[in-house]
């Protein structure tokens, strides 16, 4: 027996592992009906060796899993797209829970289906929904469809209004359209430049003098003056023509809109021009069509980063009016939230920073996994919230509009002293309710859900050591679904909170990583659902009842399943640092003996994005990486596979315990583990190797560099070397700005270490890499040359972007990690 502390989730995971290629699929009232064989990769083999070859070939041979699943609108059965086998290309189709076959949707019937994204009327009798563009609508008790629109013009924002009619959007004019009649209307059109007048005021003497002299350009300017207040009293009179347009005024950019489902206000939000890039932000493509260079356009670091503002306008569609919102009315809006920070950095320059209040940029909140935008009305439009934050990235607001005052109403602040999360900020109004928010915070600590009564209490609906993910309230405002991990920091189930009680019920117990869609009658959910050793498959999991899940699709090859995958332990390793454990994925060989004389090499994985987790039961997001760790358990290693802090899924304080000093608390985790793996896992610490890429090429570095000896040798692929060369939107929230906050980007960049280096290091640098440019590879070993380092190797990939696409390369960069390993982790 293994004498060490772990979590196991060996049950799930051994039958994972013996899962076949043909399932049972049932309705929701759980009627079995036919058998059907999921479509999957043909070309099974027989169990063969495990070979690198075979882990970094063409990923078809492991699993073509269900992507972007949906309800059929009758909740009939399901819809998800499948990648074609070969191909980058994905086809949809169709499984039908009773009396059907699964079946691959045509083209010439594709409009019928594309409804993922559709809105409802009021009482959800009607549908509306865009295929490529064009606006399609289904009566729901008949099953009419009927196409709208169809031209070269791309509708967007559709939804309903109150008044049933449709209303959408092309480029920067807004219209509705009535399903009975046809009849499309503007409603309002937004130009940015000044509004039209019919004369000029003469600009200098000459041309008031002209004006005075001639009789022929009195003429003309008298015309003008009629004709341009004839048109004025005709837009005035008659309803028949579409409104005026809205003038905005030159030298903006609109940023986002919003129509009140009334129809009567829109949210209009304008910025500066600004540009994603530089005219010197280029990346030099060796390997074109041509023959020749191509320079791309690639965007700004942060270190080039300048304040971004927005401005809130409100359109009054009925007067026909304008106006500006300003910010002041936000608690902390002039707050020198970085008093403390320029402080330091102005002492460490010999200079005293005095600090005072002044306005602050602040824009939308830009969550990264948004679709529904900042703008959030309630259903009779008369209430509309948004959410912002501050450029500097401490604050959070969500606010209301007083329309009477023309101002801005605070109605909650999230405030962090590190940085605001930039996920886990949903919210919106709660169905049925016109004065009743729900939302997001990581405000207790974890990402929890809230209700909030307008200008009025907060009530904290979930609490504890786990966090929400992908919330959705139900259509009748009763529940908010979600996934949380809550059973175990590497379990997300799906459960559901009743609003009035907050109340919380678990509704499905399979274990591994969830993600679901609520059914059309909110009955039953489409989950998405995989294991550390299957990929990801669809269950239905019906509501209110016992029965338990059931498995619709099973995509995983003949040749996939034919090999005796390593199930990791997830364990909780102890920190020496902070009270909660190092969350840890652990691979052993089948053969492991803890009490082996000689003791095993190890090899320690490093996740990339930082705020990532992937130490869970599900399938790994790497699953080259985990299939390459089980190729290293036959060859005769440990692998450790940490969630070190900076990770996701465990609360606010672990994710920003790298504020200000990104891959200092990471390194003292990978010390931990390292350290744990010797005391418990028969580990020789003196013959331990690690790699990573992105974020976990940059931990490698720092690890190298800054704790010479806790790695025999080290794998850095598309590797961060200086944080001042990366993007704004994910580094100024960790380290500020750097002329803000020059000591964080000193602290945190390994190019400032590279004097550290003494055990074996392999550089892995994509060429056309427009993520982690080519440039921060470059500039390292440069360094590394002039400070006479020798045991380091760079391997060039001239075809790659940040994320690998070619086999060939995939192969040629773990055959090197594995030789490193080899060559230094082996006696």
């Amino acid at each position: 027996m293994k004498t060490r502390l772990a979590l196991t989730f060996a049950a799930a995971l051994v039958a994972s592992a013996c899962s076949t290629t043909t399932t049972q699929v049932t309705a929701v009232d759980t009627t079995v009906v036919e058998t059907v064989q999921v479509a999957s990769n043909p070309s099974a083999t027989q169990r063969g060796e495990l070979t690198l070859e075979q882990i970094m070939a063409d990923q078809d041979w492991v699993a073509r899993s269900p992507e972007s699943a949906y309800w059929l609108a009758d909740g009939s059965g399901v819809i998800y797209a499948q990648k074609r086998e070969g191909s980058n290309l994905r086809d949809w189709y169709h499984l039908p829970f009773e009396g059907g076959k699964l079946h691959q949707i045509p083209l010439e019937r594709m409009h019928a289906y594309a409804y993922q994204d559709a809105v409802y009327n009021a009482d959800r009798s009607m549908m509306a929904y865009l295929f490529e563009g064009d606006i399609f609508i289904k009566d729901m008790s008949s099953g009419e469809l009927r196409q709208l629109t169809r031209d070269s013009a791309r509708q967007a924002q559709l939804q309903f209004l109150t008044n049933g009619q449709l209303a959408f959007a092309e480029g920067n004019t807004f219209f509705t359209l009535d399903p009975r009649t046809g009849l499309i209307s503007q409603l309002a059109e937004l130009r940015l430049s000044q509004a039209p007048e019919a004369n000029q005021a003469p600009k200098d003497f000459i041309a008031r003098e002209q004006l005075d002299l001639i009789e022929f350009v009195q003429t003309e300017r008298r015309d003008r003056e009629e004709r341009f207040e004839a048109r004025q009293a005709l837009q005035q009179a008659n309803a028949s023509l579409a409104p005026e347009p809205f003038y905005l005024g030159g030298n903006k950019q609109i940023v986002a809109t919003s129509l009140s489902p009334a129809g009567d206000k829109l949210i209009v939000v304008t910025s500066a021009p600004t540009s994603w890039r530089d005219d010197g932000d280029i990346m030099p493509n060796y390997i074109g069509e041509d023959g020749r260079v191509k320079a791309e356009n690639v965007r700004r670091r942060v270190a080039d980063a300048e304040p971004v503002e927005h401005q809130v306008h409100v359109l009054d569609l009925t007067e026909q009016s304008v106006s500006t919102l300003t910010y002041n009315t936000l608690p902390g809006w002039d707050e020198d939230v970085l008093a403390e920070v320029k402080a330091e950095n102005y002492a460490a320059q010999g200079k005293t920073y005095e600090s005072a209040k002044a306005p602050r940029p602040i824009t939308l909140m830009n969550d990264w996994g948004w679709r529904n935008g900042a703008i959030r009305w309630n259903d009779q439009g008369s209430e509309v919230a948004l959410m912002l934050e501050a450029w500097d990235n401490k604050d959070r607001w969500i606010a209301t509009v007083d329309f009477a005052g023309q101002q801005l109403v605070s109605q909650h602040r999230l405030h962090d002293e590190a940085w605001i999360n930039y996920t886990h900020n949903e919210f919106g109004f709660v169905p049925g309710s016109d004065d009743v928010l729900w939302f997001q915070s990581e405000q207790d600590g974890y990402a929890h859900l809230y209700k909030h009564q307008l200008n009025g209490n907060t009530t904290q609906l979930t609490q504890g050591k786990y966090v929400t993910e992908g919330p959705q309230v139900s259509h009748d405002g009763r529940h908010i679904y979600f996934s949380a991990n809550k059973p175990h920091p590497g379990q997300y189930e799906i459960y559901r909170v009743e609003l009035a009680s907050a109340n919380m019920e678990q509704l499905t117990d399979l274990g591994g990583i969830n993600n679901f869609r609520l059914s059309p009658a909110e009955d039953a959910l489409l989950v998405t659902n995989s294991q550390a050793l299957r990929p990801p498959e669809l269950f239905v999991q019906k509501l209110d009842a016992t029965e338990s899940a059931q498995q619709l699709t099973d995509t995983a090859t003949e040749t996939f399943t034919s090999f005796d995958w390593v199930a990791p332990e997830i364990v909780p390793i102890a920190s020496s640092h902070v009270e909660d454990p190092i969350y840890t994925r652990v691979y052993y060989p089948h053969d492991y003996d803890p009490n082996r004389a000689e003791k095993y090499p190890a090899v320690v994985f490093i996740h990339g994005a930082g705020y990532l987790q992937n130490a869970h039961s599900g399938w790994s997001n790497y699953q080259r990486e985990f299939m390459f760790h089980s190729f290293l358990t036959e060859q005769g290693y440990v692998v450790l596979d940490l969630d070190y802090r900076g990770s996701k899924g465990y609360g606010r304080d672990w994710r920003t315990a790298i504020y200000r000093q990104m891959g200092t608390p990471e390194v003292e985790d990978l010390v931990d583990v390292v350290a744990w793996a010797g005391a418990n896992a028969n580990v020789d610490t003196d013959r331990v190797g690690t790699y990573g890429g992105s974020y976990g090429g940059f931990l490698t570095f720092m690890a190298l560099f800054t704790e010479p000896g806790l790695f025999k040798a080290g794998a850095a692929l598309r590797p961060v070397t200086d944080w001042a060369h990366y993007n704004t939107g994910y580094t100024s929230n960790i380290l500020n700005l750097p002329d803000d906050d020059p000591i964080a980007y000193r602290r945190s960049s390994p190019i400032y270490f590279t004097e550290g280096l003494e055990d074996a290091l392999l550089i892995n640098a994509p060429m056309v890499d427009d993520n982690v440019f080519f440039q921060d590879t470059v500039r390292l070993v440069q360094r590394l040359i002039e400070q006479e380092k020798e045991d380091f190797e760079t391997a060039i990939y001239p075809v790659e972007p940040h994320g690998f696409r070619q086999p060939s390369s995939w192969l040629d960069e773990y055959r090197r990690i594995f030789k490193l390993f080899e060559e230094n982790l082996k006696p």
